[in-house]
């Protein structure tokens, strides 16, 4: 889609998508997509002048809020608001019930995954997947082989990353099982949006943002997390406490929140520490983030980690290809979302291919002059790698400084496990707010837009 520049005092019509990529908004011909069309409409006819109020506004409720992440270069580390964009990503009913099914489906394949590689382990056995993919793996926990976490769910907060590639169809990048982010962010992106545009919400069937339930107290590593602005927002959001690991103390293998009124005990901790910190008796000794004992009251079943220990291994890069195998094994099923085409290094042809076109894939972010050194850690360890070609990921219109251009863009959804598997209705879009650029990732400067979903 080509830059719209900004005419008189209104936004100038589309013009087309440009190449091949697939465009949230505007078909290849420049029109409005059907659930698109009463935001197009609104555009056209709302001035410019008072849309840049409205971002001005946004931006100065932020700064107040004190929504920052950690960005980091070459410099270090420092701390900036994260930019939120007011044209939102919108997604037609029929799509969101494909999406729904297919998380649904992989996110309980996901789960069975790991209560089996931690009890029978009968998909290593029927040679589904290499053992050594599981049992070598560094986020495999050995602590928890035996152990029976409450209703069999490991993975109870999911976020799967989505994109949509140039032909417009849907695959999973990537599954976060350990502690998976920006939540709050999605939250508050609609909390903005309704109170900058209600006459948007007013006259449109948009799905409501579900919050997380409240019996949760949330475990943050400390204010010096990139995150913390999210581990707070999501205490006051749920009513909860939000603890740090000296907050807790562990007795008779009960889990204790030390108060001005003394002790009282902690039966669910929504956990942001990795499993690494947890304990430092169990994990790492010099961990001071974490709670010693933590482990000990958590295997005798006296309290609930959200996520479960040990979740790690089912989301790591070495496991993503056999995701869809697992919903084979365990569903009897086909997958309804696939997988973005993955080649395993370990294989001889894959290793192959991805040798003679190192330059067109995702291994990692290499410079060019390294190429030649990285071919050799392909070649000496290939089973540590998986590559994947360089997705043209679509775009949606996104405010600038001169108008209304095309970014790219992806999506997390989160998908809650408990009794029942529920998803929140849209989930957190992030934007490469450079032009060209596929990161979208806040950490290396990327934004946000609110997701609609539409409920017919």
């Amino acid at each position: 889609m080509a830059q719209v520049l900004l005419k008189g005092s209104r936004l100038a019509d589309f013009t087309p998508v440009s190449g091949h990529l697939y465009d949230e908004m505007s078909s290849a011909e420049g029109a409005p997509r059907p659930h698109y069309q009463g935001f197009s409409d609104w555009l056209k006819r709302t001035p410019v002048d008072q849309i840049a109020q409205k971002r001005e506004e946004a931006e100065r409720a932020f700064h107040r809020i004190g929504i920052t992440f950690a960005v980091y270069g070459e410099n270090g580390g420092t701390e900036r608001l994260i930019p939120f964009d007011i044209v939102p990503r919108i997604i037609p009913a029929s799509e969101w019930r494909t999406l729904e099914r297919g998380l649904k489906q992989r996110v309980h394949a996901l789960n069975l995954f790991l209560d089996d590689i931690y009890h029978d382990q009968s998909i290593l056995k029927a040679g589904v997947i290499p053992p050594e993919r599981v049992l070598a793996n560094s986020q495999y926990r050995r602590e928890m082989h035996g152990m029976d976490v409450p209703g069999g769910i490991y993975a109870h907060i999911a976020g799967v990353d989505i994109v949509r590639a140039d032909e417009g169809a849907y695959y999973v990048l990537e599954d976060n099982l350990r502690v998976p982010s920006g939540v709050s962010y999605m939250l508050e992106n609609r909390r903005m949006m309704m109170r900058l545009f209600p006459e948007l919400f007013a006259t449109r069937a948009i799905k409501p943002v579900e919050h997380y339930p409240d019996e949760v107290a949330v475990l943050t590593p400390g204010a010096h997390n990139s995150a913390y602005f999210e581990h707070a927002f999501l205490a006051q959001q749920m009513g909860v406490e939000l603890v740090e690991g000296p907050d807790l103390f562990v007795q008779n293998e009960t889990v204790y929140m030390r108060t001005t009124r003394g002790p009282r005990r902690v039966h669910v901790l929504y956990r942001r520490v990795d499993d690494d910190f947890l304990d430092p008796r169990a994990f790492r000794p010099d961990s001071m983030l974490g709670v010693p004992g933590l482990f000990a009251a958590y295997r005798a079943g006296r309290v609930t980690l959200a996520n479960a220990i040990g979740t790690g291994v089912a989301d790591d890069k070495s496991i993503y290809p056999f995701v869809p195998d697992m919903i084979r094994f365990y569903l009897t099923e086909e997958p309804i979302l696939n997988n973005v085409p993955t080649w395993q290094l370990s294989r001889e042809d894959d290793l192959r291919y991805c040798l003679e076109h190192l330059a067109e894939l995702v291994v990692k972010e290499v410079r060019v002059a390294e190429r030649e050194a990285f071919r050799g850690r392909i070649v000496a360890q290939p089973d540590k790698y998986i590559a994947q070609p360089t997705l043209a990921l679509s775009t949606c219109p996104t405010f600038t400084a001169s108008g209304l251009a095309p970014r790219h863009i992806d999506l997390r959804p989160y998908v809650l496990s408990g009794k029942s598997v529920n998803l929140v209705p849209g989930g957190l879009t992030r934007v490469a707010l450079r032009e060209g650029s596929l990161v979208v990732n806040s950490s290396q400067g990327g934004g946000t837009k609110d997701t609609w979903v539409m409920a017919h």
